[in-house]
């Protein structure tokens, strides 16, 4: 026999976790119908009758289900059988004597329980019980039957009483009549239904029930009628009270209709209507009628609906006694199979139990042997092969516990790596592993980046060979060489040093990259680099510096102008008319020029100052539209040397600004737009583009300025906002700073550019992206 046999035992086997799953459900389900059964035909008699058709079904299926699940187990077992499976015979042995077990005790005690429920169930109902009930129905007729005729008799003679009492004092009347017969309520009626007088409870009604047509019929011929009301619902079973004269449907319904106004209506109570005979005593001399109500006794109405119901019951219990004995059969039936069906369950679970221990350890030896390390079933008996399968369990356990630490420490080491790549993933600064030869291991996106070189296509190959790296890869290699060597005599931990270099692609701005690198030695031979783009932060350093330059010459020279252009003033006052005329030419001719380069001196101290001593912005809602056409107006045709056209957007929302440094701002480009457009090549006209327009997605206002000029050269455009970096021969190269300067100050966005057609330079461009007023 395999071991792949031996595994498939009783304990491994899906089929046979699948049958005790099923084993125990169906006792559970049994157990619930059984209970369900026995206490519906006890207990609730109509929920039984309703799902009379139900329970049968479900009993057969209940039935069904435990022959097929104990056909099921037999031929498992006989499959195991002959398959040789261990432990099957074994497995056979147990069922066949717990079946047997279960089976012969069980059919005794199903025979003996039939004929014991068969006839506990007839003798239930009894002839002399159902005498009884019949005389106490009886009795309550004949009850009512005597109250009734009493009150009649009563009612008759107080009518007598009534006959010469005048309608004015009937009530006084009525309310000795009403104390004298000790009833709850008296009433006197005209012929046509009308109250004349009442006493008792009657009076607070508002509108009191008139007595019935039929039963006023019946008092004018009889002299006397009554009638039994608030019965209705406990009405005794034989119909009308012999000698009582029952209350028609019209009058039980007027009387539903005022039990809400009237407690006296929602009692058990006799009425009893005589005719009072008073011809010349009423109004037009009409009969008149005595209505005398009185209330039940309590106790007699609870002991009647006792009797009734007690009978009813009693009547539909005998009706359903051949349901009743069916469903006990049944629920003895399903007993029995219950019980076969948990022997045979049984003998298979002990069966189990002593074959378990060597299947259990049959396939952990095969689950080890496979690299399964998991925990093992390990049993919990008291014996060797309980306590062999515990040993086996526990060096299976430890071997797992050895490889968890293992994978554990494993885990850590990735979960380290991804920590440490995701860092160098989302570090602005480049990050590059190079080997004692200068080639790339690994490099981060921020070197990429910075760069502007495809780095990682690049890995494995000397970085010298990265397109536009050269310079930088040598400079590279050669402060690793000089750290080799003093690192090796002064134990220098790292190396610092600054790169500027071109990182361009072709077809792209020729841009300067100012980069600050440290390098060190890791572990084995690698080396680190790390560097970082500083050209923003040059480029502010450059500024500041410019500015403080530009306030210190602002204030040196602008003190000697003014004496010096007074002076030229005063000494050609001095001496016009006192020389000849030649000399006075040359006298006028150099005092022009001395006052012409003072102010042109003043004019270049006066941007110096400008741009070092810039006001702070004093943020406004500005009409940027209304406050260009204003600036243009100086511009207009008979007035500026290049045409200036404007294309403003109309309805562009309000702007936060400095009216007067957007002035400036706006100037400054119109000035630099003119000023590039000198020399223009043929065929190409001057003009100057000023436009506005509104982006309602990000609620900014763009103000750009276009020209036909040459455009920006390529070196300039990385440093036109730097003080003093202009193309023009009499440029300060302040008019870009300060534009750059203002919109930092207003929160803009400003942009620069060359403007490119079919790889021609067209002109250039300057944008500003204002935030619009909230």
């Amino acid at each position: 026999m395999s071991l792949r046999h031996q595994v498939s035992s009783v304990k491994s086997s899906p089929a046979f976790r699948w049958t005790i799953g099923v084993g125990v459900g169906v006792m559970a389900a049994l157990g619930l119908v059984l209970m369900f059964l026995l206490t519906q035909a006890t207990g609730n008699r109509e929920l039984y009758e309703r799902n009379y058709v139900l329970l049968f079904g479900l009993n057969v299926a209940v039935a069904s289900l435990l022959l097929l699940v104990i056909g099921w187990i037999v031929l498992r077992l006989v499959l195991r059988l002959r398959k040789g499976k261990f432990g099957s015979r074994l497995l056979v042995k147990l069922a066949a004597i717990f079946a047997l077990v279960g089976l012969m005790p069980g059919m005794m005690i199903y025979v003996v329980s039939y004929q014991f429920v068969s006839r506990s169930i007839e003798s239930w109902f009894d002839v002399k019980v159902e005498g009884a009930l019949d005389a106490g129905l009886n009795l309550g007729r004949v009850t009512l039957d005597t109250l009734a005729s009493e009150l009649a008799n009563k009612t008759r003679v107080a009518a007598g009483q009534l006959a010469q009492t005048p309608d004015a004092t009937a009530g006084l009347a009525l309310e000795r009549l009403r104390e004298q017969l000790a009833v709850s309520d008296v009433v006197l009626w005209t012929a046509s239904g009308q109250m004349i007088a009442s006493a008792g409870d009657s009076r607070y009604s508002i509108k009191p029930e008139r007595p019935p047509g039929q039963l006023l019929r019946n008092a004018r011929t009889q002299r006397v009628a009554t009638q039994i009301e608030g019965l209705d619902e406990v009405a005794l079973p034989g119909g009308d009270v012999p000698g009582v004269e029952p209350a028609p449907a019209a009058a039980s319904g007027s009387a539903a209709a005022a039990a809400a106004a009237a407690a006296l209506n929602n009692a058990p109570r006799i009425k009893a209507l005589a005719l009072v005979s008073s011809p010349g005593v009423g109004l037009f001399g009409e009969n008149r009628f005595l209505q005398v109500t009185e209330l039940l006794p309590a106790s007699f109405v609870a002991n009647a609906i006792a009797v009734q119901e007690a009978n009813r019951e009693y009547q539909e219990r005998a009706l359903a006694r051949g349901g009743l004995r069916k469903m006990y059969i049944g629920t003895l039936t399903l007993s029995l199979f219950l019980a076969v069906f948990g022997a045979v369950l049984l003998a298979v679970v002990l069966g189990n139990q002593l074959a378990r221990p060597l299947l259990v350890l049959a396939e952990g030896v095969k689950q080890v042997a496979q690299g399964d390390l998991t925990p093992k079933a390990a049993l919990q008996g008291k014996d060797e092969l309980g306590g062999l399968t515990r040993s086996f369990a526990d060096m299976t356990q430890q071997l797992s516990d050895a490889r968890g630490a293992v994978q554990k420490s494993m885990d850590q080491v990735d979960a380290a790596r991804a920590n440490l790549q995701t860092i160098l993933d989302n570090l602005t600064a480049g990050v590059m592993v190079l080997d004692l030869q200068g080639r790339i291991q690994t490099s981060n996106p921020g070197a990429t980046r910075i760069l502007r070189a495809p780095l990682a296509a690049h890995h494995g190959r000397p970085l010298s060979e990265v397109p536009g790296m050269a310079a930088f890869a040598q400079g590279v290699q050669a402060q690793f060489d000089t750290y080799f060597g003093e690192n090796t005599l002064h134990g220098i931990e790292h190396w610092q040093q600054s790169f500027e270099l071109n990182a361009a692609q072709p077809g792209t701005p020729d841009n300067a990259i100012t980069l600050i690198a440290r390098g060190a030695k890791m572990p084995g031979n690698e080396c680190l680099l790390v560097f970082d783009d500083v050209s923003e932060m040059v480029s502010a350093q450059r500024a500041q510096a410019w500015g403080e330059v530009a306030r210190r010459l602002a204030h040196e020279i602008k003190n000697p102008l003014t004496p010096i252009q007074l002076s030229a003033e005063r000494l050609e006052m001095k001496l016009t008319g006192k020389v000849a005329e030649p000399e006075q030419i040359l006298l006028t001719k150099s005092v022009k020029t001395i006052v012409d380069q003072v102010d042109a001196m003043k004019r270049l101290v006066n941007e110096f100052r400008d741009y070092a001593r810039l006001p702070a912005a004093e943020l406004k809602p500005v009409d940027l539209n209304a406050l260009v056409y204003d600036v243009v107006q100086l511009y207009a045709s008979d007035n500026a040397v290049v045409p200036v056209q404007t294309e403003l957007e109309p309805g562009c929302p309000d702007i936060k600004a400095d009216s007067q440094q957007i002035r400036q701002v706006i100037h400054n480009l119109l000035q630099n737009a003119q000023d590039a457009q000198d020399g223009l090549p043929a065929g190409r006209t001057a003009l100057v583009t000023l436009k506005t327009e509104y982006s309602p997605a990000s609620r900014r206002v763009r103000l750009t300025v276009r020209d036909n000029g040459t455009g920006f050269p390529e070196h300039i455009l990385k440093r036109a906002f730097e003080p003093y970096v202009t193309t023009k021969v009499k440029g300060t190269g302040l008019g870009l700073a300060v534009v750059k300067k203002i919109a930092d100050e207003h929160g803009a966005r400003i942009d620069i550019s060359n403007r490119v057609v079919d790889d021609v330079v067209q002109g250039a461009q300057v944008s500003l992206s204002f935030a619009v007023v909230t």
